[in-house]
């Protein structure tokens, strides 16, 4: 059976692949599987339809028979359990590459979601001069202990897994911030996994999807 997924009409980040149903695009081309997508408006997000498959009216959720999930986590793991190529058969491999994916989400990426609110909604308020910095020194921080956890090595645990998926996903929402480029190992590890053949398709599809919505 095709899954489904949804995603946004007509994204903000003017297609350059930021929001969170590009982790189920990517993970889904990276085990081969094809999938539809149902698009959203930014309303009917929040209507009674959609929360009822996601409470907190979001986006990405996953349809596949009478099964329906939210949280790009959880459907990025669903997914990696469901078909091989994101998750190592061994089992220590695989627990650690499962760990991966709870950092990305759970530790790198709130500091870089909170600065992303900071410029885009707290711009207008006194303390954000002296807020922001202190934002990106917290994540700062973090890229300085992820950075020197890969080192040189090409992966974060040997072979790309659904782990790398989820933390250059996370990673690629620096890219205008010019934070990344402090961290070449950093960098390259983004540029490695934006250079993946599945990750192009996904981009490539989403990137569509901005293009046609835009010329209506």
């Amino acid at each position: 059976m095709t899954p489904t997924i949804t995603a946004i009409a007509q994204s903000p980040d003017r297609g350059r692949g930021l929001a969170r149903d590009m982790r189920a695009r990517w993970a889904l081309e990276e085990v081969g599987q094809s999938y539809d997508v149902r698009l959203l408006s930014f309303s009917e997000m929040k209507e009674p339809a959609h929360r009822a498959l996601h409470p907190f009216g979001q986006i990405p959720t996953y349809e596949e028979g009478e099964l329906a999930l939210f949280e790009s986590g959880a459907i990025v793991l669903h997914i990696a359990e469901r078909h091989a190529g994101l998750l190592p058969a061994e089992p220590n491999a695989r627990a650690r590459a499962i760990g991966w994916m709870f950092a990305a989400l759970n530790t790198m990426e709130p500091p870089i979601v909170d600065r992303q609110m900071a410029v885009l909604l707290e711009s207008d308020k006194p303390w954000h001069e002296q807020r922001l910095p202190l934002v990106e020194e917290r994540i700062r921080a973090r890229l300085h202990q992820l950075s020197a956890r890969l080192g040189d090595d090409d992966w974060l645990d040997d072979d790309f897994t659904a782990g790398d998926l989820l933390m250059v996903d996370v990673l690629r929402k620096l890219s205008a911030s010019g934070l990344l480029n402090e961290y070449a190992n950093l960098s390259a590890y983004v540029a490695r996994g934006e250079a993946r053949p599945a990750f192009k398709r996904a981009f490539d599809a989403q990137l569509a999807v901005f293009i046609a919505t835009s010329q209506n």
